[in-house]
């Protein structure tokens, strides 16, 4: 029991904050992001926008009349991103081919599979007799899924992919090219997305059980509320106003993906970026990595130390 103790003079326990800042800095930290959804609905051009900076796969040298892949293959790009001198190794993860099959039965498969796959690496590490100081962790913290803009209902698809993957990993909803909607519909199909979620029992991030006080649930529900964010991304600059923005030029004016009249990129990126991005790691770890833990070393009566197979080490 803490009994609030009058200090009789300055000690200097508030400097613990500097000393991990220190630290932090110095080692700089992981962040892994994965898009899905199905092609052309602007996730690399997302990413690139969320991050300033051309990291999505697609913008290192990728043709843009690339085949649409049989499969759905799994891609990831890593890098460090530095600013104000914290250092960021940042991974895009993504999923060409999701939903652009003629049969999309299962095709939430080989997502779920990568994802218990890097927590299964994370595991192994953990478990070994000498372990790294830091072990990598390619874990992915934050799903990004791009709903279409049809202004109708969900998929089956969208429905079924976030059912099954809401457990294993933090999914945030985004409603893609929200520009081909005009405001009204936009809200509308926004509600009516929430509504469908909710029906279908589907929790995503920033999950309610996991809000660990009230100002961090008030905070939450409005956040919640907004949800899912409907965005325009663009890498382009154009004048307006004398000013340079981030844009998209149609016929009939500029949509300015930073200005949030025009759309809510501004708010999912401080959002996901500056306000939740240490909350997103905190819940993988303690949450969904912590849940495939048990239930592994369950199956493995605790002790064993975890068989290595090779075959996962051949597809990641």
């Amino acid at each position: 029991h803490f009994g609030g103790s009058t200090l009789l003079g300055y000690i200097g326990i508030d400097t613990i904050i500097e000393q991990m800042r220190k630290k932090t800095m110095k080692t700089g930290f992981d962040f892994n992001i994965m898009v899905v959804g199905h092609s052309g609905l602007g996730k690399s051009t997302l990413v690139n926008t969320l991050f300033k900076s051309q990291v999505s796969r697609k913008s290192t040298g990728w043709a843009r009349d690339e085949k649409i892949p049989k499969t759905i293959e799994i891609k990831s790009v890593s890098h460090v991103i530095e600013e104000g001198g914290v250092k960021m190794k940042l991974t895009v993860v993504d999923t060409p081919g999701f939903g652009d099959q003629i049969n999309n039965d299962n095709c939430w498969e080989p997502i779920s599979k990568f994802i218990n796959e890097q927590y299964e690496k994370f595991l192994k590490e953990e478990v070994n007799i000498t372990r790294k100081k830091r072990i990598p962790d390619t874990r992915v913290h934050c799903c990004l899924y791009f709903i279409s803009p049809t202004g109708h209902s969900l998929r089956q698809l969208d429905i079924e992919f976030m059912k099954r993957l809401s457990h294993s990993v933090n999914i945030i909803p985004v409603i893609a090219k929200a520009d081909t909607l005009t405001v009204e519909e936009r809200q509308e199909f926004k509600q009516r997305v929430r509504k469908e979620l909710e029906m279908s029992g589907i929790e995503f991030y920033p999950q309610k059980e996991f809000d660990e006080d009230m100002e961090d649930k008030s905070d939450n529900d409005k956040i919640r509320e907004a949800m899912p964010f409907a965005v325009v991304g663009s890498d382009k600059e154009y004048q307006v106003n004398g000013k340079r923005v981030l844009g998209r030029k149609t016929a009939w004016g500029i949509v300015e993906v930073e200005n949030p009249n025009h759309c809510e990129f501004a708010q999912l990126r401080d959002f996901l970026i500056r306000s939740h991005l240490q909350d997103l790691k905190e819940v993988t770890h303690n949450i969904h990595y912590e849940t495939y833990r048990a239930k592994r070393l369950n199956e493995n009566g605790g002790l064993h130390p975890i068989p290595s197979s090779d075959t996962q080490e051949s597809n990641l």
